[in-house]
C-alpha cells in the first residue's frame, strides 16, 4: 500500500519550494504532485471561525436530564 503525505506550503522567491525532514531515505524516487490551494478556503475560515480550534468538554459522561432531550419535549 502507498503512503500519501500531505503538506502545506506556501511558494517562496521566483517559483522555489523547499521540503525538509521528509520521511524517505537518500535515492528513493519520489512522485510529487502540486495542487494550488483554493482561494474558497479562506472564505470558509470566515464562514466557519472555529473549525481547527480546540473543543472542551465539561463532565461528557455526564447523564444529560430528562427535559434537556428532545424527545421529551
Amino acid at each position: 500500500m502507498m503512503q500519501a503525505y500531505a503538506y502545506n506550503l506556501t511558494v517562496q522567491q521566483r517559483g522555489t519550494l523547499t521540503l525538509s525532514n521528509l520521511p524517505f531515505n537518500a535515492g528513493e524516487e519520489l512522485e510529487v504532485i502540486i495542487i494550488p490551494r483554493a482561494k474558497r478556503a479562506q472564505q470558509d475560515n470566515e464562514r466557519y471561525p472555529f473549525w481547527g480550534k480546540p473543543v472542551t468538554y465539561l463532565d461528557p459522561t455526564e447523564p444529560l436530564p430528562e427535559m434537556d432531550w428532545e424527545v421529551y419535549q
